[in-house]
Parts: C-alpha cells; sequence; structure tokens
C-alpha cells in the first residue's frame, strides 16, 4: 500500500473514531470497547462503501508498528501520570502481581490450555505469556467515570504498566525454550532479573538526564519534543542492550513525571505536555482498537469457537488465581485491598494492545502458529466487549462508585489552585513586574478566598475522622521522607558516618509512628 493511501486510510480511521466516540456517549457505553464493536462491524459487515476503504486496511499490526511505534507512547503516557508517593503505598501488591502474578497467570492459563487442547506445554506456556499482561484503558476510563477510589485506580494502571514488562521478558525466555526444545529455569530466572533490573536502571537514568536538560529550558515545544524523544529512545536503547525497553521507558517516564516535570517545568509547559501526552494516547488507542475490530472476523471465530471459549477459560482461571492468591499476602505487608475492589480487579483484568503485538511477532513458522493467532484475538476481542460492558454494573452492585467529586475534593483543589495563584503572585512581583498597589490588592483578595477554602476544609474534616486520619497517615509519609533524605544527604556530605545515619533514619521511623505521633487525638479533642 501507498504512502498515499495509507494517509487516506488513517483519515478514514480517525473520522471513524470520532463517529464511534459519540455514538458510545450517547450509548453510555466505554469508549474503547464500541471502537472494537465498530471495528468488527466494518471489517464483517461488508457495505461497498465502506467496503472501498476499510477493506484493504495496511500492515499496522505488526510487530515493528505495534511494539516500536504504538506502545513506547502509550508506556509513557501512561507513567508520566503516576506519583511515586501514591505508587509507594501500593508497591507491594503492585509489585506481586506484575511479577509473581504475571508467572502465575502464564503458568496456570499454559498448563489449562495444554490439558484441555492438548497443544505442547511449551507452546501453551507461550501464549499464557501473551495474555499474562493486562491492558486497563478501558478499565481506567470506567473509573474516572465513576469516581472510583483513587488507589484501586493507582493498583490497577501500576500493575498494568510493570506486568507489560515482565510479560515481554518471560515471552522472550519461552519463545527461546521452545526454539530451542528445553526449558532452563535457573538461566530464565537470570535473564529475567537482569532484563528488568537492567531496563528499569538504564530507564531511570535516561530520565534523569533529559530531566536535567529540561531544568535549563522553558519552551514547552522543545520540552515536548525532548519528552518524545525519550520515550522513543529508552525503548530503543534497551532493547539494544538486551534489556526491557518496556521497563525502561515506564522507568524514564516515571522519572520525568516525578522529578523533571515537578523540578524542572514551569506550569504552562506541564499543561501543554499534559495535553500532548493525552492526546496522543487517545489517538494511538484509538487506531489500536480499531485495528484490533478490523483484524476479528466473526465467520473465522465461528469455526474455532470451543477452543476459543476455552483459551478465555484458561486465561480467567489464571487471572483468579493470580488476584485472589496473592491480594491476601500482600495484605498482610501494606494497607488492606478490599475483597470488593479483588473482584473488580479480576474482571478488569483486560488483554489489548500488548497481547496482539507478542503473538503477531512469533512469526508464521512458530509451532501453531495459526492457532495462538485467532486464540489471541478472541481472548482480546471478549475481555475487551464482554467484561468492558458488564464492568460498570459489577462496580455499581459492588458499591464501590463513589459518585461525583464531593465538597471535600472540590475544597482541597481550590486550596491548591489559590495557593499556586499566591506563589506566582509573589514570583512576579519579586521582579517587578506589578506595582506595589496591584500586588497588595491581589494578595488581599486571594488571601481572602484562601481562608474561605480553609474553613470548608476545617468544617468537613471536623466531621469526618476517618478522612482526617488519611491526610495524617499521608502527610507523616511525606514528612519522614523529607526526613531520611536530608539524614542521607548529610552523611553524603561527610558530617555523620554511614552507621549514624542508619539509627537516625530508625530514630525518625520511630517517631513517626501513629501511636507516638498523636497528631489526630490532637486535633480532635482541639
Amino acid at each position: 500500500m501507498s504512502v498515499g493511501a495509507q494517509i487516506e486510510f488513517l483519515i478514514w480511521m480517525l473520522i471513524a473514531a470520532s463517529a464511534i466516540a459519540l455514538a458510545a456517549a450517547r450509548l453510555r457505553i466505554p469508549y474503547t470497547v464500541a471502537l472494537v464493536l465498530g471495528g468488527v462491524a466494518l471489517g464483517s459487515f461488508h457495505v461497498p462503501i465502506l467496503d472501498q476503504h476499510f477493506a484493504h486496511s495496511p500492515d499496522w499490526l505488526t510487530p515493528n508498528v505495534s511494539l516500536v511505534i504504538f506502545l513506547p507512547a502509550l508506556l509513557f503516557e501512561g507513567s508520566l501520570k503516576i506519583q511515586f508517593r501514591k505508587l509507594r503505598e501500593s508497591l507491594i501488591p503492585i509489585g506481586l502481581l506484575a511479577t509473581v502474578g504475571v508467572l502465575a497467570a502464564t503458568l496456570i492459563s499454559g498448563y489449562v490450555l495444554h490439558w484441555v487442547l492438548g497443544i505442547p506445554i511449551l507452546v501453551a506456556l507461550v501464549f499464557g505469556s501473551i495474555v499474562a499482561a493486562t491492558d486497563p484503558i478501558s478499565v481506567l476510563a470506567i473509573f474516572k467515570d465513576m469516581s472510583v477510589d483513587k488507589r484501586l485506580t493507582i493498583n490497577v494502571e501500576g500493575e498494568s504498566l510493570f506486568n507489560d514488562g515482565t510479560s515481554v521478558v518471560v515471552y522472550g525466555i519461552l519463545v527461546g525454550a521452545v526454539a530451542s526444545g528445553h526449558l532452563d529455569i535457573l538461566a530464565g530466572v537470570r535473564d529475567f532479573l537482569v532484563e528488568v533490573a537492567g531496563g528499569a536502571a538504564l530507564g531511570a537514568a535516561m530520565g534523569f538526564v533529559f530531566s536535567r536538560i529540561t531544568q535549563r529550558i522553558d519552551d514547552p515545544e522543545i520540552e515536548i519534543t525532548l519528552t518524545t524523544i525519550l520515550a522513543y529512545s529508552a525503548y530503543l536503547v534497551a532493547q539494544s542492550m538486551h534489556v526491557s525497553g518496556v521497563i525502561a521507558t515506564v522507568a524514564a517516564g516515571l522519572m520525568v513525571g516525578n522529578f523533571g516535570m515537578r523540578t524542572g517545568m514551569s506550569w504552562r509547559t506541564r499543561i501543554a505536555l499534559w495535553s500532548f501526552w493525552e492526546y496522543a494516547s487517545f489517538l494511538i488507542n484509538s487506531i489500536l482498537f480499531l485495528l484490533i475490530g478490523l483484524q476479528v472476523h466473526l465467520d473465522q471465530l465461528m469455526h474455532i469457537w470451543q477452543a476459543a471459549a476455552l483459551s478465555i477459560a484458561a486465561v480467567f482461571v489464571g487471572r483468579i488465581f493470580s488476584v485472589y492468591g496473592l491480594v491476601p499476602i500482600s495484605n498482610r505487608f501494606s494497607q488492606r485491598i478490599p475483597l470488593r475492589w479483588q473482584h473488580v480487579m479480576v474482571w478488569g483484568g483486560m488483554r489489548g494492545a500488548l497481547s496482539l503485538a507478542l503473538v503477531l511477532s512469533v512469526g508464521n513458522k512458530f509451532p501453531y502458529h495459526d492457532q495462538l493467532l485467532n486464540l489471541t484475538f478472541a481472548v482480546v476481542a471478549f475481555t475487551i466487549v464482554a467484561q468492558g460492558i458488564t464492568l460498570k454494573p459489577l462496580i455499581r452492585l459492588l458499591g464501590i462508585a463513589q459518585g461525583k467529586d464531593d465538597e471535600y475534593s472540590r475544597s482541597r483543589v481550590r486550596q491548591v489552585a489559590i495557593a499556586s495563584a499566591i506563589a506566582e503572585l509573589e514570583t512576579i512581583a519579586s521582579r517587578q513586574l506589578i506595582s506595589r498597589p496591584v500586588h497588595k490588592q491581589l494578595r488581599k483578595e486571594l488571601d481572602a478566598r484562601l481562608e474561605d477554602a480553609n474553613l470548608s476544609i476545617d468544617s468537613i474534616l471536623g466531621d469526618n475522622q476517618e478522612r482526617l486520619s488519611d491526610e495524617f497517615r499521608v502527610a507523616r509519609a511525606q514528612l519522614s521522607s523529607a526526613e531520611k533524605g536530608a539524614i542521607e544527604q548529610a552523611m553524603n556530605d561527610g558530617w555523620v558516618s554511614a552507621n549514624t545515619a542508619g539509627k537516625l533514619i530508625e530514630e525518625v521511623d520511630k517517631s513517626w509512628e501513629p501511636e507516638r505521633a498523636g497528631g489526630e487525638d490532637a486535633v480532635a479533642e482541639g
């Protein structure tokens, strides 16, 4: 297909995506679900005027396009929004599900498929690794619409970001085992650790360097361009060094989002950057989910419906064992994830672009290639459509939806916004960009608005001790980190020895224990 024809196809894809988005909003179904259904309709029901534009689609669902062009942008955009503080609070469940969970899902799904369909065990395990990674796009859109608890959102989004890298590494190890005819477990574990740790270190280092560069620039267009270069260069450099490109891209995005954006970017640049990457994610997901639908042919799936149903069941069994088996363990060491949330995490474990990219990369000569391809398409289509449509009713049934943002959330955002305006006012006043009378009047207006927001917050917290406790917990964690960071810096500067620094850090941990701090009780009594 010529370049001109591909551009024309892209324009028609965007027209279709826009029309489907309008229909999805009116029908109140998730946008990604509507895109897949629309793609299936365009590919399965032949209308001459539509066939003219969609019957012969370009090969955009190839490994080179999916893994190299689509995937880095999606990973970088997702990691850019996650805060280290919130990620740290859920690090244990995310870490378990993204590593042990992926391995468990791969083994269970693979063995079930081997048992029910008779596919050789190593090939079945390859299938298990292909469908082990979850895709949160539809889930997060539903969470946002229903105002689901932010911690559940972080768990789902964090798991997906990191299990992408784990599944790609496991997939590569298993494909090599199929080629050699045997699986060396010790060598596989070694390769897994090297790829994951190497990718994380490389991505974090590149993110740090790029963040330092953006600190010296105040031009949104250039800084957006630099982040685009970082997203793709982290992936490509990591792949060339035989470490995980997925993990490297995620680590780079986390570094920019938590360090570069907060220390070296103006608000003008941050807003422009967020807008750019949100649109890039929307554009790529629109194309991907439409392409997924176009590749799903109902007549072919009807011929293998029994095998497809068994494969879907195998994937679901693997997800059940991963979540219900690992979350109770993480609950012993971190903030508890309620059983109702676990139900949502099981049913919200949809599969998407990464699964398709991996199955397309196995090559035509790979054993059971056609069967793996059809089964993967069936799993992806089912999880996106069936689970995507039923997730909202499940959330309502479980009573997890919080409704629209409450008065507390609105008042807290007002506080933050007004405080930012005050900081900006003081900055421009210190640079003599406004006169003293103007500064005095504007400061008086902002202080009055801030006082109103503060009184609103005080009133809400006085009636809600649970929310007050949550604020104390978050504030303690931040202050504890600040103290320990200062101690580490003092050790690096040679003020104290490493042994003394360790003891001082232990003192800090003890001093911030809730039972010793007593802050909530003091406020409640006041």
